[in-house]
């Protein structure tokens, strides 16, 4: 049965909230799982709906998976490696799982990947991935809607620029494929994000020579196995940054715990922008306050260290309550404005063009049924609800499960009203009475 959050809007959050582990670093990681046979731990796995689609496509492949026997842990023990085939059933329902592809061609030396299909973000193409994977020597074909990899990487130098910037998981793909290579692989334009330079340790841990994790040039040194590996996943940035807009929106003032500061320069400058207070506590404890009305700001996504598409949808929420005007420019997703439609049935002011949005802020929003259009577009909508006066309905929560670990529980805690509630959704009469 589909399940719905019903918002009572006008509640200041206030109180302390802990960060899950990074669902963007935890998927490639258990995806490089695979490269070695036997019993692979990670520590600070979120407990959400693609950790579990991820499981599945793992266990397809040989792998018995173990979520959650203790909060946070999930327990991959790859047992038979004679699979080479991700089905398309479950690939196609996550993009995040076509980082199988370069594992699997490392280990296996063959691979089978459906391509990915469209999303709500726009076109999201494997080239990156398909460039990076030939350049270091294996041979690469599109056959019947996959991708299929064969052969050993025997190292090269590749350039993984694009014209929405590094792949994320591009990168992943070929640093996987190259670890179990011969000689040296070198990644220019490679992903700068923290989750890359997890996965860059996770794989050192287990024998890997990389360097420059986290770094535009990254080098990969073959060897010739690798080994299990009991491993902690960082913390959620995304989730994190979401959380300090949820502070603002509601003129709240909370104390964001487990989350890592040092990774958030272009959220906590942002903030500074539109008046809102901040602190470090310490290495991981960030205070967020905010006792006015926020002053409109003008917002661009970039790469990483530049602010997150990610957190373009929650932050558009609370510019929407902001006093005045505030463009914000998509460069990483142009069309990244599905939501936008959505936020105006709750009163906002917004006007989309091309990959801009002009956003004219209001003293109120008002509480209206509503649907999630992706996941962090749900995210902004329950955002709004919870400063919207009157009651606010999220539909379509599913997309929210893929990115937020009891997201309605930590808003509780929190202060928010809101509850997670079962409902029938209306349909439409088409027998023949109701025809006539």
């Amino acid at each position: 049965m589909p399940t719905k959050y019903v918002i009572a809007g006008g509640q200041r959050l206030a109180g302390n909230v802990p960060i899950s582990g990074s669902k963007n670093a935890a998927l490639p990681m258990m995806a490089a799982a695979l490269l070695a046979r036997g019993t692979t731990i990670l520590r600070n796995v979120p407990d959400l709906s693609d950790v579990h689609l991820m499981a599945e496509i793992l266990e397809t492949l040989g792998c018995r998976v173990t979520l959650f026997p203790q909060p946070g842990v999930v327990v991959m023990d790859v047992v038979d490696e004679s699979n080479v085939a991700a089905p398309y059933e479950l690939v196609s329902e996550m993009r995040a799982s076509f980082c199988v592809l370069g594992p699997l061609l490392a280990r296996r030396g063959e691979a089978h990947v459906s391509q990915p299909g469209g999303c709500t973000l726009g076109e999201r193409p494997v080239d990156l991935h398909v460039k990076g994977i030939a350049a270091i020597g294996c041979e690469v074909k599109f056959e019947r809607g996959n991708v299929i990899a064969r052969g050993r990487a025997h190292g090269g130098h590749i350039y993984l620029g694009g014209p929405m910037g590094p792949s994320v998981t591009g990168t992943a793909n070929v640093m996987c494929a190259a670890v179990l290579g011969k000689g040296v692989t070198i990644i220019d334009q490679a992903a700068c994000e923290p989750e890359i330079a997890n996965l860059a340790d996770m794989l050192n841990a287990m024998g890997a020579r990389v360097s420059g994790g986290g770094t535009g040039r990254v080098v990969v040194e073959g060897v010739d196995a690798l080994h299990p590996v009991s491993f902690e996943v960082i913390p959620d940035r995304i989730e994190c940054g979401t959380f300090v807009a949820a502070a603002a929106i509601t003129r709240g003032d909370v104390t964001i715990e487990r989350c890592n500061p040092d990774v958030m320069a272009a959220v906590l400058d942002k903030l500074d922008e539109m008046r809102i207070g901040w602190e470090r506590r310490d290495a991981t404890t960030l205070r967020v306050w905010c006792d006015k009305r926020p002053r409109a700001a003008d917002l661009t996504t970039l790469p990483y260290p530049g602010f997150p598409t990610d957190l373009q949808s929650p932050f558009m929420s609370l510019l929407c309550t902001a006093e005045g005007y505030a463009l914000v420019e998509e460069k990483i997703y142009p069309d990244r404005f599905m939501h936008v439609p959505e936020y105006r049935r709750l009163g906002a002011e917004i006007r989309k063009q091309f990959s801009t949005a002009i956003i004219t802020g209001v003293e109120r929003l008002q509480g209206a049924p509503v649907a999630a259009t992706d996941l962090r577009a749900g995210s902004g909508l329950v955002l709004m609800g919870l400063t919207a006066q009157g009651e606010t309905q999220v539909l379509k929560i599913e997309h929210i499960d893929r990115g937020y670990e009891n997201f309605h529980g930590k808003l509780s805690a929190l202060g928010s009203v809101i509850k997670r509630v079962d409902y029938f959704p209306a349909r439409r009469r088409t027998d023949a009475r109701a025809a006539a």
